[in-house]
Formats: structure tokens, sequence, C-alpha cells
């Protein structure tokens, strides 16, 4: 049999699905897991735009979700939570409570901006929500302008125009003796995306010559830049809530390694982590904390691995479709 590949979906428990709209401009993404699942948000970012996170905090009382949505859109885009609601509730998910015959279906979910400059028809995010959710499968996530990723773009320290493709991707990883986490990504930041192993800059604001400008460096006077980096971390082990929340900020940790400037004033840079449990718990702890601190180390990792694989994809794409282009061009020359 073949083994899963190395994404969120590795993680048991969850499948992951993808929609974007007709004109390539914006999509959305969904986590939707099994069952009700243990979830928290770290939001550290200056400018978010999120749905229903106010009931995720350690001190609430339910804390469990049935889907994390992520979106373009900006706050439009929150839109998509009644097309993800819809579509769990048309399939049989949701919960009564109270005593209430309406089943309900806690999701929450995270915007980042990718708006056009020109006035124009904004996508229906209501159904690309629901087609996101119906797309959900284990299949392998993707990676580049898929879902939130699609209208992504990153550097934008130097003003839109010289920024460069942002985009989504995902990595994942078994842990020992048992369970597994993953990591997703959509790379919508205003900062320069940094290969931390090498120094190398992967993408970030463009000079006139083409080439990358790191952050800090030019004399240009700074444009004002809306941007944001969207993550969710999840593991199959079954873990507390509170070990969560320090998972998210390792991951934040591991995001500001590859990320560079985060966590701006205007990023709304946010972290969802949630816990299937379906591998059971995890192995006595040899020292408070030390569940959170493997899961977190390992989730970091995988964060700059899904943030590199991102933009990376995304420029392949946007690299192969420029030459398509100029094929087309040449052949109606000739």
């Amino acid at each position: 049999m073949a083994s899963p590949r190395a994404d969120l979906t590795l993680v048991r428990g969850l499948a992951v699905g993808h929609a974007q709209d007709p004109t390539g401009s914006s999509g959305v993404t969904v986590v939707r897991f099994r069952a009700p699942t243990p979830t928290v948000v770290d939001v550290r970012g200056g400018a978010p735009g999120t749905y229903d996170t106010a009931s995720l905090a350690l001190e609430t009382t339910y804390g469990r979700r049935w889907a994390i949505f992520l979106t373009g859109g900006s706050l439009f885009g929150l839109d998509a939570a009644r097309g993800v609601r819809a579509e769990i509730l048309a399939s049989g998910g949701g919960q009564r409570v109270f005593a209430n015959p309406n089943r309900v279906v806690p999701i929450s979910g995270a915007v980042l901006f990718d708006l056009p400059k020109v006035e124009r028809a904004l996508p229906d995010y209501e159904a690309l929500g629901a087609a996101a959710t119906r797309a959900a499968s284990r299949r392998a996530v993707g990676s580049g302008r898929v879902g939130a990723g699609t209208g992504a773009t990153v550097g934008k320290y130097l003003g839109r125009a010289r920024s460069m493709p942002g985009g989504l991707a995902s990595a994942g990883r078994r842990l020992e003796p048992r369970g597994a986490v993953g990591v997703l990504v959509a790379v919508n930041a205003v900062g320069a995306v940094r290969d931390p192993s090498t120094g190398r800059w992967v993408a970030g604001a463009r000079n006139p010559m083409g080439r990358i400008a790191p952050p800090g460096t030019r004399r240009d006077r700074p444009a004002r830049a809306r941007g944001t980096t969207l993550a969710i971390v999840a593991t199959d082990l079954a873990v507390e809530r509170s070990t969560l929340a320090r998972i998210a900020a390792i991951v934040h940790a591991g995001l500001g390694r590859a990320i560079v400037p985060y966590l701006t004033s205007s990023d709304g840079d946010t972290v969802f982590a949630a816990s299937t449990g379906v591998a059971g718990p995890p192995p006595d702890e040899a020292w408070p904390g030390a569940t959170a601190d493997r899961i977190g180390t390992a989730a970091a990792e995988l964060a700059v691995a899904a943030t590199l694989g991102a933009v990376l994809a995304a420029q392949h794409r946007s690299g192969a479709r420029r030459a398509g282009a100029k094929d087309r061009r040449t052949s109606r020359s000739v």
C-alpha cells in the first residue's frame, strides 16, 4: 500500500478542499474534520480578519470545530462561512444543543487581503465555501495558486506592483512512536520569504532589474501594504487545548524564520491548531510541556517548508504561464 503523502492529510481525521473563482483572482480552502475537534487560535498580526474565533479562547467552554476555512477577499471572504456550514449540514454534520431540534455547526476561519485595485465584481464566497467543503478529501493538498492562495502575493513592502506571487502549500510528518502532525500555510505576506537554511531570498519585492530587493535595504519610500499569512496546524494525537495553544505559538516562531518582516501592523497573521485525537493520547511526558515542545518544534519546521513550497510552486506556475503566453504570441507572428 502506498504511503500517505507528506502533507496535512497525513493527519488522520481530517480532509482538505479548495475552490477558486473562475477569474483566478481568489479562492477558499477548507479543512474539514470528521467530528467536532478541539481547536485553538493564535492571532498575532496587527490587522486580522477572522470568523468566530473568540469562542476558541482557552477559558471558553466548548472550543471545538467542524471545520476551519481560509479565504481571500478580505472581509468579503467571510461570506464563505455560510457555504461551509450549509454543506456540512447537508451532508449530515452538526449537532443538536440545549434540546433544540436544529443542528448547529461551529466553524472558524480567517481572511487574507487579495482585493484588486480596480473596481469589479467580487467572487461569490458563499458558493466557493460550499464548493471547497464538498471538494474536501484525503488526496494531495496541492500547492501554489490554489484555494486561499489563488490571489496571494508576497513582498508588498515596496508596493503591490513590485510583489511576487504568493500561494498555499502544506507539509506533514509522522511522529514517534505514533501519530502525525501537519501544517497548511497560505502566504500573502507584506514581507519577503527567505530560506532560513541558506539565507537565500526566495520571494519578495522586485527592483527595476527584476531581482529581489530584501526588506530594509532600499531607500525607496515604503509603500502602504496589506497582507496576511494564515496557517492551520493539526495533529491526530489527543492533546489538551492548552497544548495546542503552545504549538500554535511555536508555529508563529517558525513562520517568523521564513517571512521577513512578520507580524507587521498591516498583516493579519493567524495560526489555528487542532487535535483530531484519532491516534490516541501521546506518550507520557518526560517533563511538563514536553509534548507541546516536541510537536511544536516539528510543526515549526513544517511551517517553514510549507511557506517555501507555497511561493516556489506559485512562481513555477506563473513562469510557466508567461512562457506559454510567449509561445502563443510567437506562433501567431510566424
